[in-house]
């Protein structure tokens, strides 16, 4: 099998997709690919098992003259170091779905929840969908959006990004937009996600490191992962596009990243008995994501009556700071060990769709760290 370099991989602008995570937790080493459709990963034979029952629905042959076809009964994934072809993003209109994403990895990093700490008061303002910021319970610093930007007039868009979310970003390391899409689409998407949840392709969220059965007292979320692309996903489909296209608007210009990919998107629910996700860090070993987007579905949420907030620990702060899963609300943070965070017991169905973003080169490194790795000779002890 040949491997495309890890540099020509990394040296595109655009959003590159890229594909290398076990589909059930989203490990990114030691990856099998599905021998039948070869384009799904697994990171061990009984990962693959445990996900056959959803990955059956989109599992096709791939083409292979040369060879006959395997029955199902004994396909066995060919172990591969690089995951599908990547694929550049195009820009889209408000109407064009949204491209191919890769797996997301799940959560590691795990440490203990803190005994307490004060909320941290203004630090964020929320803005909406057109550029304006408007009232919130975080009151905090308001940005004064500017019409013009090197003599051109920006769209609401290209408003909110440059004006809002980059210097918001830059400063807090986290952002929150309200009214996002607007009430129409934000209920359209809620719609495809209960209408998905109610097929049972959920599964229970995993864990990179699994050492033990406990992964409910660590987290207690229902997951699945979607491109967009299948049937009943449009219009989370249509939110894809659209987070790109801010993303899109912000390149360049969040910290020090050049973002060049993402991940698939991963739907989640916490069923309302009370589960949560202890305090960790999305990516605390450098595997190329940088920014963290989650968009909420929860129409008159409550949070002293429903629970689920998210609590983020800013790095070096004693201070921490409360997300409350609102309706049609968009947030962004670095997704590194500046921004450990934990889900609050829910006590109510709570829903959320959360998307990655890569550096890439960043994501370059680690790739090339894992292909290094893999071709070191095992070291030689001596008496």
């Amino acid at each position: 099998m040949e491997r495309e370099s890890v540099k020509e991989r990394a040296a595109g602008t655009d959003l590159d997709m890229d594909q290398q995570y076990c589909e059930l937790c989203g490990k990114m080493e030691n990856l099998l690919k599905c021998g039948r459709c070869r384009n799904s990963f697994y990171c061990s034979k009984e990962h693959q098992k445990a996900d056959w029952k959803k990955h059956k629905q989109v599992c096709k042959e791939a083409e292979k003259p040369q060879c006959q076809p395997q029955p199902e009964s004994t396909q066995q994934p060919a172990r591969t170091a690089e995951g599908g072809q990547d694929k550049q993003l195009k820009k889209k209109s408000t109407e064009q779905q949204s491209k191919t994403a890769s797996q997301s990895t799940t959560n590691t990093g795990l440490s203990n929840p803190p005994a307490g700490g004060e909320r941290m008061k203004d630090l964020i303002t929320s803005a909406t969908r057109s550029g304006s910021v408007s009232d919130s319970k975080q009151t905090g610093e308001g940005i004064k959006l500017s019409s013009k930007t090197n003599g051109q007039t920006m769209s609401p868009p290209q408003k909110l990004a440059m004006d809002y979310i980059v210097p918001c970003m830059n400063k807090h390391g986290i952002c929150v937009v309200d009214n996002f899409l607007g009430e129409e689409t934000g209920l359209s998407i809620l719609e495809d996600v209960r209408a998905l949840h109610k097929t049972g392709k959920f599964s229970d969220g995993q864990l990179v490191s699994q050492r033990s059965d406990s992964t409910k007292d660590i987290r207690g979320d229902k997951i699945t992962w979607t491109e967009g692309r299948e049937p009943g996903c449009e219009k989370v489909a249509f939110l894809m596009s659209r987070m790109d296209d801010m993303v899109r608007h912000c390149n360049g210009k969040l910290g020090n990243y050049r973002i060049n990919g993402r991940t698939k998107a991963m739907v989640a629910c916490y069923p309302g008995d009370g589960t949560g996700y202890v305090r960790h860090v999305d990516n605390p070993n450098g595997d190329g994501r940088c920014v963290t987007c989650i968009y909420y579905l929860n129409k008159d949420w409550e949070a002293k009556k429903h629970g689920g907030i998210l609590r983020i620990f800013p790095e070096a702060k004693a201070q921490f700071v409360d997300i409350e899963p609102k309706f049609d609300r968009l947030l962004f943070f670095w997704s590194d060990r500046r921004n450990p965070h934990e889900v609050q017991p829910a006590y109510y169905t709570r829903y959320a769709i959360t998307v990655w973003y890569f550096d890439a080169d960043e994501r370059a490194r680690a790739k090339e760290k894992y292909l290094t790795s893999k071709m070191e000779p095992k070291s030689l002890s001596f008496a």
